[in-house]
């Protein structure tokens, strides 16, 4: 994916399987993204492998309670994702404190959404516990694109959003959590994508960089939220999920075709 139209490259990227929260069980590259630049400081050294190794793994499965809380998780980011080149280490601010890692795989290669940068550092969400976590990243240790799609979901309507370079693609009447395991809210991203036939109520799971709230784990896996189908439609416009959205069979269909990394936001309305 290095620096490619996010179009050409969705049929490449690898799917795997894993256990998840479900409710059973690349791109353009860009100057610029999300919120103020952070002030701009002289480089600090990169972090010695010796060092790098001791730091957590920041993924679906950890919890990394040190990770900066994202500073406006309301905000839709402009697209801009980047992938690790290697095992990275992970900083509280530029040129501050590594607190955790990042590296090139989660559930084939790995994309995050930059919500802030400077010119020498991104600032990311990150697939890791608690929700609403960020890091910020050297530029230089990353491959940077775009996605041109943002996905929004309104839990108080009940519906998911596909947009396209700032246009409706479409919109659907989706199920989400019920009142005692919410679906979160805030900023989250496609984490990857999952296939498999043998599912019986999904063949494709797009499993988000975000997690149950009231949930601990779910099915044998970290409680990780997702987007993916259900074969009933009598669930579509109600609150029922362990934390999942459920959406129609149209709906998958395209959402799948989205690159990793997109950003998702999940509001109140």
């Amino acid at each position: 994916m290095e620096q490619a139209s996010a179009r050409s490259n969705r049929a490449s990227w690898p799917v795997v399987v894993v256990a998840l929260l479900f409710a059973i069980s690349a791109l353009a590259m860009v100057l610029k993204d999300g919120g103020d630049d952070a002030p701009t400081r002289p480089s600090a050294a990169p972090v010695q492998q010796a060092k790098l190794k001791t730091l957590p793994l920041s993924s679906t499965m950890t919890t990394i309670k040190a990770a900066p809380k994202d500073p406006r998780p309301t905000k839709t980011p402009k697209g801009t994702v980047v992938h690790p080149q290697r095992m990275t280490a992970l900083y509280d601010e530029p040129d501050g404190k590594p607190f955790a890692k990042v590296g090139p795989k989660q559930f084939g290669d790995a994309w995050f959404p930059v919500v802030t940068r400077n010119r020498d550092w991104v600032q990311v969400l990150l697939p890791s516990r608690p929700n609403g976590s960020t890091g910020w990243i050297r530029s230089a240790d990353l491959i940077e694109a775009h996605s041109p799609y943002v996905v929004r979901v309104h839990l108080g309507a009940r519906s998911l959003e596909l947009i396209e370079d700032g246009e409706l693609v479409g919109t659907w009447t989706v199920a989400v959590g019920a009142s005692g395991t919410p679906t979160p809210v805030g900023r989250t991203f496609v984490l990857g994508q999952i296939v498999d036939d043998k599912q019986p109520f999904s063949p494709v799971i797009l499993p988000l960089g975000s997690h149950s709230d009231t949930l601990d784990s779910y099915g044998g896996g970290p409680g990780t939220v997702a987007l993916h189908g259900w074969t009933d439609p009598s669930v579509f416009g109600q609150a029922v999920s362990h934390g999942c959205v459920r959406v129609p069979d149209d709906a998958l269909a395209l959402l799948r075709t989205v690159p990793i990394g997109t950003p998702v936001i999940v509001d109140e309305a």
